[in-house]
């Protein structure tokens, strides 16, 4: 049986011709261009899909998020001969008790420090006004009280507006419970049968795109584990922070600073919203030390915060978070500004996970350590 060399196609000599005019440099240049062009244009069709179906593609992140930080207590629950039904309905009682506990707490004790602090709130108003009038401004307290009753009326003329606008959120908040019983869904789901979905989709992909999909994929998945566990992190220490700050502000003052713990657990919860949750909660604090305390003791609490944010967003993020994500310092805040950009809120939140995960699984596949690590554990994601 005579073998048959294989066919080397060879350019016309027009074409070679041609390329003999173009330089070197300009030709590698020009491959990489279009290859380059591929991407970013893949990428952005894929970006705008992902926009276009976020109300069922950000229950899914959320989900993912959850479960990786809830699987490894269902999988002990598991090895320790629970049926995993039960639990994974024992893991999302508990994350649901939690989260509803802190809420209640903090409610039970705003209901009980609330009269000091309406207290407290009305000798406020009453030394502000009388310093107001006290300015070298011609004003009186006849022309304080029109401008306060100024700003009631307009608040009351636009208050139809504020009910139309009010409304027009329905939708909003008829997406957010529909996002929220999609979320549940898919946790539960990604919970009791995530492996068995993992392996549908490797069943997808070409045979020799498998086992290399696969080691990537388990990477990237603990890894994401790694972020979600580091984020509780820093939220905890955000709120252990602001709380102090707030303590030992109270401490040189008679009847010390109310609604501490509150402010500690809204800081917490705050803390995985981006932006938004820590200038609500940060708002907070200072507002309540200003209405206790006066203004310059609400600077000092503002400058406590400050500090704790900026050690948090410089600090903590960076270099917790890209050390526990393998991903650098500057990458992390560069993914935040980018994916706040294009995606709002939800796009700060998702942006490190998601470039966490893209960054292991690339790096699992262009190195090949998906052959020798095909089961990688926490500690072989963080050398």
């Amino acid at each position: 049986m005579m073998l048959r060399r294989p066919r080397i196609e060879v350019p016309p000599a027009s074409a070679r011709a041609a390329d003999a005019l173009v330089p070197r440099g300009m030709q590698v240049a020009g491959a990489w261009a279009w290859r380059f062009v591929a991407i970013a244009a893949a990428a952005a069709i894929a970006l705008w899909l992902v926009v276009q179906f976020r109300i069922v593609v950000i229950p899914v992140l959320v989900a993912a998020l959850l479960t990786a930080l809830l699987l490894p207590a269902v999988d002990a629950l598991v090895r320790a001969r629970w049926p995993r039904g039960l639990a994974v309905a024992l893991a999302i009682l508990s994350l649901l008790v939690a989260v509803s506990g802190l809420g209640w707490l903090a409610i039970a004790q705003i209901r009980g420090e609330y009269p000091v602090l309406q207290e407290r709130a009305v000798d406020f108003w009453s030394e502000t006004q009388a310093w107001v009038v006290s300015l070298p401004f011609g004003i009186d307290q006849a022309d304080l009280q029109s401008s306060v009753e100024g700003v009631l009326e307009t608040v009351r003329d636009d208050l139809s507006s504020i009910v139309s606008s009010a409304l027009s959120v329905g939708s909003s908040v008829g997406h957010f419970l529909a996002g929220a019983v999609l979320t549940l869904f898919a946790l539960i789901f990604t919970l009791a049968d995530g492996r068995r979905i993992w392996r549908w989709i490797l069943g997808v992909l070409p045979e020799r795109a498998r086992a290399a999909t696969d080691g990537a994929g388990r990477t990237g998945w603990v890894t994401l584990g790694n972020f979600v566990r580091v984020q509780v992190l820093v939220a905890f220490i955000d709120a252990v922070g602001i709380g102090l700050g707030a303590f030992i502000l109270g401490l040189f003052f008679e009847g010390g600073t109310p609604l501490v713990l509150p402010i500690a657990i809204l800081v917490f919860l705050g803390s995985f919203i981006p932006i938004i949750g820590a200038v609500v909660t940060g708002a907070i604090a200072v507002l309540v030390v200003m209405v206790s305390f006066g203004l310059w003791p609400a600077v000092i609490m503002l400058g406590i915060v400050l500090l704790v944010q900026q050690i948090e967003s410089h600090v903590l993020q960076p270099l917790i978070m890209g050390t526990a994500v393998k991903v650098h310092p500057l990458a992390v805040v560069l993914a935040v500004g980018a994916g706040s950009t294009i995606a709002g809120i939800a796009g700060a939140f998702f942006a490190v996970p998601v470039v966490a995960f893209v960054n292991s699984f690339i790096t699992t596949v262009a190195s090949g350590s998906w052959r020798t690590t095909p089961r990688p554990t926490v500690e072989d994601t963080i050398r």
